[in-house]
């Protein structure tokens, strides 16, 4: 299950999302496939959820798609952003 600290607050608009950390006093900033995915694990869909609508809603192959919401899961991971 992925989840997300309480204490991170962001904004989602079609440009993309910028999420602000407020204790470790850091801003990310996402790209719009990357706020696809960002509100969609705020909205509590797990992984293969994601991977599964993004693939659908872009026409692209599963395995591809699912590569890199993988490495970008690791990414968010790696800047303290989610917890697997």
């Amino acid at each position: 299950m992925v989840t997300t600290p309480a204490h991170l607050h962001s904004i989602i608009d079609h440009d993309g999302a910028v999420i602000l950390d407020i204790p470790r006093n850091t801003i990310t900033t996402l790209s719009p496939a990357g706020a696809y995915v960002w509100e969609r694990l705020l909205q509590g869909l797990q992984v293969a959820a994601i991977i599964s609508e993004l693939a659908h809603d872009t026409g692209t192959d599963e395995l591809v798609v699912a590569k890199d919401v993988e490495e970008f899961m690791e990414q968010l991971k790696s800047k303290q952003l989610v917890s697997l």
